[in-house]
């Protein structure tokens, strides 16, 4: 049976994918999305079938699409960390030239949550563009 650990099951439920969750953290200094694979114990990609992994690649191309086309950035951030948190998931955020760690990475740095009701506006109008792209074929959604 597929659970969030505990540090996930804490962020923003936005959609769900065919693989994976799509998470959103609730910090206003950065759009910032998660996708987590919905299969119990894979802490890393080694975990995930050939076919998962594919499937992976495509729904981070989907969500890294949508992130670029909501939300004004020039670069755009999509890693895989996981040595704090045992549970595969890919971090996608929006990054701008002269946000608070330009250029270095934003791990533990600048973190503020949105004003009252505005991080469930933000994370409504990535679950809206979401659930539009992933109509397109080559996101392997149908």
């Amino acid at each position: 049976m597929f659970e969030l650990v505990p540090g996930l099951a804490k962020k923003m439920p936005v959609t769900d994918l065919k693989l994976c969750k799509v998470l959103f953290e609730d910090n206003r200094f950065y759009p910032w999305i998660f996708l987590v694979p919905k299969r119990e114990n894979v802490k890393n990609m080694t975990y995930l079938s050939m076919e998962d992994r594919l499937q992976l690649m495509r729904e981070m191309a989907l969500c890294e699409k949508v992130m670029c086309e909501l939300f004004p950035h020039d670069q755009t951030n999509v890693a895989m960390i996981g040595n704090k948190t045992p549970q595969l998931h890919i971090h996608i955020l929006c990054r701008k030239e002269g946000d608070p760690d330009w250029p270095t990475t934003v791990w533990n740095n600048h973190s503020e949550p949105y004003p009252s009701g505005e991080a469930q506006k933000v994370a409504e109008s990535i679950k809206k563009a979401i659930e539009a792209a992933k109509n397109d074929p080559q996101y392997g959604q149908n």
